[in-house]
């Protein structure tokens, strides 16, 4: 894996039970617990994501279910602190052994994700059905983020029309893309989003609002869902 690229995913459920089901359901995912709260789910024998308990911090927080994004990098400390110095907010840190650090940062426009400098996590894919495949930034004002990206992550930022962005990592790749949207299209907050790629966005689509979830919207290549507890995510054939 190379640092500063999106490597993992994980949901903050409210009830564990009825997300697993969920998810099995749509993307016929398998489960393993890890810890009391933690579940890796697995396409075959391959890690795709995490599903946890929220903990009862976020609940008292009022704190929707959510899905976050992991971005790998050298040294969880030293971006914490760049973060930090542009203006961005550290919500959490954890060490645990072995597998690394973790930290959960907001960047100037609220939007949330998760740093990580271990070797433990590697479930992002480029177009294997079922796994996270892509991610994007919804923004309401992208003058906020632009900077604060291209340093923190060493990203190259090229802008192509209708306030897309796309974002290339050290090596010349695109891992990403930022996208301006206005409230009324995206809604008040601005945040990750996640693309799992599937085989049929109809089928998906049907499959999620048969076991409770909703359809946000719909375009040629990709749809916004939510499911049982409204967290967001979104599929793509691409």
């Amino acid at each position: 894996m190379k640092a500063n690229n999106f490597i993992w995913t994980d949901l903050s459920t409210f009830d564990l039970k009825v997300s697993k089901e969920f998810y099995s359901k749509i993307f016929g995912w398998g489960y393993q617990q890890v810890d009391t709260d933690y579940h890796y789910a697995y396409k075959s024998k391959k890690e795709v994501s995490g599903l946890y308990l929220m903990p009862e911090t976020f609940v008292n927080m009022g704190m929707p279910s959510f899905w976050m994004p992991y971005i790998q990098v050298t040294s969880v400390a030293a971006t914490v602190s760049k973060a930090q110095a542009m203006g961005g907010k550290v919500e959490l840190t954890e060490s645990t052994g072995d597998f690394g650090s973790i930290a959960l940062i907001r960047d100037p426009s609220g939007a949330g994700f998760t740093v990580y400098d271990g070797n433990q996590l590697n479930g992002r894919t480029l177009d294997e059905e079922n796994t996270m495949v892509w991610n994007e930034l919804y923004v309401s004002d992208e003058g906020l983020v632009l900077e604060f990206y291209t340093h923190l992550f060493d990203w190259t930022i090229e802008e192509t029309e209708n306030k897309r962005f796309l974002v290339y990592n050290s090596q010349g790749q695109n891992i990403t893309a930022i996208q301006q949207v206005d409230n009324e299209i995206k809604g008040k907050h601005e945040y990750w989003s996640v693309f799992f790629k599937v085989a049929d966005i109809n089928a998906t689509i049907a499959k999620a609002l048969e076991f409770g979830g909703k359809l946000i919207y719909q375009d040629n290549h990709s749809a916004l869902l939510a499911d049982s507890f409204d967290a967001m995510f979104q599929i793509t054939e691409k």
